[in-house]
């Protein structure tokens, strides 16, 4: 087992993982910026190292602060968490030329799943059901416009290399493809340095369903259930339950088997994640696989109880996964609210500040993952989302009900945050009843911030 891990991340998954390493009895080294000196992950580490400025660029992204700040202290692994360099393929090789071990998948496989187009023909190519589309990249609108006949408008242009629903625009009409490819194509070059396009059928309000799967170094992969993802603003995810009760127990033991097949069809190892759209008919087509743990990953632990962090450290130290598919059992219901420092009154504006006052709600099925603490100054330079509220119930209604409790008790004073939307969301009767799709949010939202 590893001696000492190097979180090459900031906020609540930062915290995370250096509480699973402290309960390993494995010691932790934090990175951070000057912005974040005074952050909870900081405090919390056996050791912090200062790696640049505010800017993302000069501190988080910067490859060699951090590789140099492992070396120098003995690190013998390194966690990405999520964002940042968790998909960067080089930086998952610079950490095993350094002769550390990278927590996660090879870079090669991450270069491979990176690439949206590349990963869409190895799934072909596993069996996997894939949204009709283009077979690879398109050299350009002509291309395009071509296979968008063939297949039927809509469609959605889609950047290779993307994510966080950048460099992706719908295209209903023909005489709107030239102007969607050439702007999707420009944001794709802006955010990832990559212009690579393709082309997918546009699913109309489908749900967003994603399988979490382990795999180890030798070959044995499971999954461990799904997640309903839909309620999502501007493909942004905003709450996330598990399991869906869209997909009968028959439907995801075979998603769940396609999720599976997709990963073994990569040689995959460690966690990942096996992301579908589900069609109102019940069809159901691969869409790309994130190669990390996923912000949501803690209701996937409240329904299974595998703690996903220590299965990735476990399996990057080169052990046999502890479990068989036959010891995966779905207990009850979860769902996790993400809370942003935000106004959705203001078109979402962020709402950086000084917390003044905070109160994080507890109770039996509440866990809460946030770096707050009274006082603490939320950034202006990173991600808005400042804490994760989950709950587990035996069942839906019950977790929906708790939710709400725990909503209407937290207190986040000193910014604006998105806590009353969630709040107003978790009381929609669609939303209650289970009507609902990656539109709602777009469908409802112009009410639901009024309410407010």
């Amino acid at each position: 087992m590893f001696k000492k891990i190097l979180i090459a991340n900031r906020g609540e998954i930062a915290v995370r993982i250096i509480r699973c390493c402290k309960e390993m009895s494995i010691e932790t080294v934090a990175v951070y910026s000057t912005a974040d000196a005074t952050s909870l992950h900081v405090q919390l580490a056996d050791e912090a190292v200062c790696i640049g400025p505010a800017k993302t660029s000069d501190s988080y992204l910067n490859m060699e602060n951090i590789l140099s700040a492992a070396m120098t202290l003995g690190c013998d692994a390194i966690h990405p968490g999520f964002g940042l360099l968790s998909e960067n393929s080089t930086f998952a090789r610079l950490v095993e030329e350094c002769g550390m071990t990278f927590i996660g998948p090879s870079g090669d496989v991450i270069d491979q799943m990176g690439n949206k187009s590349v990963a869409r023909e190895m799934m072909i190519k596993a069996g996997v059901p894939v949204v009709p589309g283009s077979p690879g990249s398109i050299k350009d609108e002509k291309e395009g416009k071509q296979i968008a006949k063939q297949i039927g408008y809509p469609v959605l242009i889609k950047a290779s290399a993307g994510g966080g629903g950048r460099g992706m625009r719908p295209c209903y009409q023909e005489e709107d493809f030239d102007l969607a490819y050439q702007t999707a194509k420009a944001e794709a070059k802006a955010c990832f340095g990559d212009d690579d396009m393709y082309l997918e059928k546009l699913i109309l309000n489908p749900k967003h369903i994603e399988f979490q799967i382990l795999a180890d170094n030798y070959g044995h992969v499971i999954h461990l259930g799904e997640r309903d993802c839909s309620i999502q603003r501007r493909n942004q995810k905003m709450i996330e339950e598990a399991p869906s009760r869209a997909l009968s127990q028959e439907l995801r033991e075979k998603m769940g088997q396609d999720a599976i097949k997709a990963a073994k069809g990569v040689h995959y190892r460690n966690a990942g994640t096996i992301e579908f759209v589900l069609d109102q008919e019940g069809n159901y087509y691969f869409i790309e696989m994130n190669t990390r743990i996923q912000v949501e990953h803690p209701i996937t632990e409240m329904i299974t109880g595998v703690d996903l962090i220590r299965e990735q450290i476990r399996i990057a130290a080169n052990l046999k996964l502890n479990y068989q598919q036959s010891d995966i059992h779905l207990q009850g219901h979860a769902i996790e609210c993400r809370i942003n420092a935000e106004n959705p009154k203001e078109n979402f504006r962020p709402s950086p500040g000084k917390i003044n006052s905070l109160h994080i709600p507890g109770g039996f099925g509440v866990r809460v993952d946030t770096t707050l603490y009274q006082g603490y100054q939320v950034s202006s330079h990173y991600d808005s989302m400042i804490a994760k509220v989950i709950v587990h119930g035996a069942n839906r209604l019950e977790a929906i009900r708790k939710m709400r409790r725990v909503l209407g008790e937290l207190v986040i004073d000193g910014i604006d945050t998105n806590q009353e939307l969630q709040y107003l969301i978790l009381h929609h009767s669609e939303y209650v009843k289970g009507h609902f799709d990656t539109g709602f949010i777009e469908k409802h939202l112009d009410e639901l911030v009024n309410e407010q």
